[in-house]
């Protein structure tokens, strides 16, 4: 939004190269902000250069860590066409591209200093899970 153009343009015109760096501005924009705050990345945030330790650095980071078919359940066909990536893959690519994606970015993940298995989880009980352990860090 603030770059004026979708994700696809921006990656389209400017390349990832520049996406990431803007992205990793706005982490650090954000994460230095007054007041609590929850930023939800992207998948590929956290596996950006050292955005992990940044990220580490500026407050709790959380993985929910969850199977590639559930991810890729997820994710509406509009959903897909947002994702440079994704698109035009069919649900077979799709886990399969899932699952390679979710095994290169895995260090970056397991970084995280908290780590959430959500296989066997509902979102409300995700939910819940989460207010617990902010509740239980402040």
């Amino acid at each position: 939004q603030r770059e004026g153009a979708s994700i696809s343009d921006i990656f389209y015109y400017q390349g990832e190269e520049y996406f990431r760096n803007a992205e990793r501005a706005l982490i650090e924009e954000l994460g230095t902000a007054e007041g609590d705050m929850v930023i939800s990345t992207g998948g590929g945030a956290p596996a950006w250069k050292d955005n992990m330790e940044c990220m580490n650095g500026l407050g709790s980071t959380i993985y929910l860590r969850r199977t590639a078919k559930q991810i890729a359940s997820r994710l509406s066909p509009h959903g897909r066409q947002k994702r440079p990536k994704l698109r035009g893959l069919n649900d077979e690519e799709l886990v399969a591209f899932m699952t390679t994606n979710m095994a290169e970015r895995e260090p970056f993940y397991s970084r995280a200093t908290i780590t959430l298995d959500c296989e066997e989880m509902s979102d409300e009980r995700l939910v819940e899970t989460i207010i617990d352990l902010v509740k239980k860090n402040e």
